[in-house]
């Protein structure tokens, strides 16, 4: 639709710039749109996602594709519903996925919003996904890289969304992506990758949490799933679910950090078998279709980003809630992070792990 008018999220990169030169190219009436994230105090020029720089590369690309651009300032918002949310879920004991959050309460929320406002009929992004129409509905698969799919990070979207939202880089790779770059003179054509949390400015995500919430890293002791203590902790945040080396306990077996329970400051070590999990609980749930199953169905599911989908029987619970009983044991499944549902390369859905049965974890005491 020539006619049609699209915002694009722009952020100074490589895929949100090719992006927008493709919509330009269709003839698509494109509007370049970079939001303003909250920046640690001090480290304003560090941050991944909209330092000086990147918003001086962003408004010169809109410049050199003839299209309008502005800066939307988000920064109290995001401060409030990301960064919190972060720093709150390591309190409990989780391990939270901020850009699944980022893109439920910002990207396809408050700045799709924002381009609804401008009479917008789409709201684009740089993502590695793939929207397709079906006869029941909008589906949401996985992006022609499969070395850069994204389908994790945007399991949140609902149908209405799928409606207006484009992803005009899913159907390439990256090596295509830096060569249209190239194509098309951007000068984000060479620009590198950034992998980590856009407002932890390059640093390690413990630093950040030592400077914003100290009392989390209080030691405790380190017991093992039956009660006895075996030592003491440096402080939760310092350990992740599934690691074996670092723990500083002497052991007979390998050990391995299968739960932190907050309540008590504890951090809890088992043997392989007991840091599997043959089934989780998955809170959150959102079902791209807009509704859940009538039925247990048959599944792929990752635990985590980068992780391998793997076979499971899902079982829809109340209050949009999932049971996931894989195939075999899964091992390093962590509450907070994302549990995300695949036929294929179709995205299903997903949400967030709550908890995992693999043992009986009776030291454990929940957190209310």
């Amino acid at each position: 639709m020539p006619s049609s008018r699209v915002v694009v999220a722009m952020s100074g990169g490589v895929d949100s710039s090719v992006a927008a030169a493709l919509l330009v190219e269709q003839g698509y009436e494109v509007i370049g749109m970079m939001m303003r994230l909250w920046s640690e105090p001090g480290k304003e020029a560090l941050n991944r996602c909209c330092t000086p720089d990147q918003m001086a590369d962003a408004r010169h690309i809109a410049g050199q594709l003839g299209i309008p651009f502005y800066v939307v300032d988000v920064k109290d918002y995001f401060r409030q519903h990301i960064v919190q949310f972060f720093l709150d879920e390591h309190a409990h004991g989780r391990t939270p996925n901020p850009c699944i959050e980022c893109n439920r309460e910002i990207r396809f929320s408050y700045l799709y919003d924002r381009a609804m406002s401008l009479d917008a009929d789409y709201l684009a992004t740089g993502h590695y996904a793939q929207i397709k129409q079906a006869a029941d509905g909008y589906q949401l698969h996985q992006g022609l890289d499969g070395h850069k799919d994204q389908s994790y990070v945007l399991h949140v979207l609902n149908q209405e969304q799928m409606a207006h939202v484009l992803f005009p880089i899913g159907g390439y790779t990256k090596p295509e992506v830096r060569a249209l770059a190239e194509k098309y003179d951007l000068p984000t054509a060479k620009k590198s990758d950034s992998m980590d949390l856009c407002f932890l400015s390059g640093g390690d995500y413990r630093d950040f949490l030592q400077r914003h919430t100290p009392q989390i890293f209080t030691p405790g002791p380190i017991l093992s799933v039956e009660g006895e203590t075996l030592g003491e902790h440096s402080g939760l945040p310092n350990y992740t679910i599934g690691q074996r080396k670092g723990l500083g306990v002497n052991s007979a077996e390998p050990l391995f950090v299968v739960a932190k329970d907050p309540r008590r400051n504890a951090l809890i070590l088992g043997n392989r078998a007991q840091a599997g999990h043959t089934t989780l609980f998955v809170e959150r749930v959102n079902w791209l279709a807009g509704h859940p199953p009538t039925a247990p169905i048959t599944a792929e599911v990752k635990i985590r980003y980068k992780a391998t989908a793997v076979p499971a029987l899902l079982i829809p619970l109340p209050n949009n809630c999932v049971e996931v009983t894989f195939d075999d044991p899964v091992f390093g499944a962590t509450a907070g992070q994302g549990a995300i549902f695949y036929s294929g390369t179709q995205c299903l859905g997903g949400g967030i792990i709550e908890v995992g049965q693999s043992i009986s974890l009776s030291v454990l005491q929940p957190v209310s």
